[in-house]
């Protein structure tokens, strides 16, 4: 007789779906493991935690609690660092990990030291998870894990990411009529980043055997479904399926990649932080987050999957060329998508073309931008 673990293994391999449940309860606010041979990290999102649940875990292992803080956020606490780093907790305080890891004002209270694989193996959770990278944790054995508690492997989190691009699929298609492209059909994609699912809406009827034009679009909820002043993600949204249906077609990719990588909680926390001044780089700095933590190789094995091998994108995001010719997509050109600039979203899109390379020409953008309503 065939037994359960043989049944599963069609689906997917024990390591991944291990990783999968460590995301879920780590989103759920729940501890889970990291493991390593012999060695184990219990790890706890630093929003979930408590005095609490900060004295309850320092009965694991007495005096040996640190905070994991990556580099980003220990270059706001006043050190000059390109690495993360973890500090001593031997005193539950869950108000001085929320300090460290999220405060404004806060600046670092002890010395920092390296950080190890699975330290490292805990950022990359929260990444996954898109959760603000900072991570309570407890080194203990594994041996001493209780059999309730997830874990999952550190080199099958970090292994996580490439599996998923690999085990991107189509679940679902379907005509869907535009308001500037009548002829469009969505096309769903489970896999990626983040458990999510993923769309790729092609227009018209373009020819894949000649380069296509393509978008690759993160998810701006603010921006795309309420108009947001705050950004031009709206405008180029609809400014580039306006286009593709006004020639000879092409394929927006929709992903699930809010807030540049970081999730919608820290794309609100980051927005408050402009709200009172800050860049909207310095404002991601300030929770742990570097330029951009958002990745394209599984972007590219969608457009793979749809028969797509050379494109013309539009985009003005230098990184998003580049991960595309990496992905072995051949790109025969790149074309900008303009929005409409505003008081609100100036200095955003100067931070976006000074900072992080965008090719954003002012003058152009008033030239091609849609006309306000």
């Amino acid at each position: 007789m065939t037994n359960v673990s043989d049944v599963l293994g069609l689906f997917d391999t024990a390591n991944e779906r291990a990783v999968d449940r460590a995301i879920a309860e780590f989103r759920a606010g729940r501890p889970v493991a990291i493991t390593e041979g012999e060695n184990a990290l219990v790890v706890l999102l630093v929003d979930a935690l408590n005095q609490r649940n900060a004295e309850g875990l320092d009965r694991l292992a007495p005096g040996r609690a640190r905070l994991i803080i990556p580099a980003a956020r220990l270059r706001r606490l006043g050190l000059d660092r390109q690495q993360a780093g973890i500090v001593s907790f031997p005193v539950p305080d869950a108000a001085r990990a929320e300090t460290l890891a999220l405060k404004i004002d806060a600046r670092i209270d002890a010395p920092v030291a390296p950080v190890n694989t699975l330290d490292e193996g805990a950022i990359e959770l929260a990444r996954l998870a898109l959760l603000t990278p900072a991570v309570y944790a407890i080194p203990v054995a594994t041996a001493s894990l209780a059999g309730e508690i997830v874990r999952a492997g550190v080199q099958d989190i970090t292994d996580y990411r490439a599996a998923q691009v690999k085990a991107i699929q189509i679940v679902g298609r379907a005509p869907v009529p535009l308001e500037f492209a009548a002829e469009t059909e969505f096309v769903v994609f489970r896999g990626g980043e983040g458990l999510k699912d993923q769309v790729a809406i092609i227009v018209g009827k373009p020819d894949f055997s000649k380069p296509v034009a393509i978008r690759m679009h993160s998810a701006c909820l603010t921006g795309d479904l309420f108009g947001s002043l705050k950004c031009d993600c709206g405008d180029q949204l609809r400014g580039t399926v306006q286009k593709m249906a006004q020639s000879d077609g092409g394929i927006l990719l929709y992903l699930d990649q809010e807030g540049r990588g970081n999730g919608i909680a820290n794309k609100m926390r980051a927005y408050k932080l402009q709200s009172q001044g800050w860049d909207t780089y310095d404002a991601d700095e300030v929770l742990g987050f570097g330029l951009d933590q958002r990745r394209f190789d599984f972007a590219a094995e969608m457009l793979r999957k749809l028969g797509v091998t050379s494109v013309r994108v539009m985009t003005n995001n230098p990184e998003k060329i580049g991960a595309l010719k990496a992905s072995g997509l051949e790109v025969v050109a790149d074309n900008r998508a303009y929005g409409r600039q505003t008081a609100e979203n100036v200095r955003y899109l100067a931070s976006k073309r000074d900072r992080a390379g965008h090719f954003i020409d002012f003058d152009a953008m008033v030239a091609h931008a849609p006309q306000a309503d």
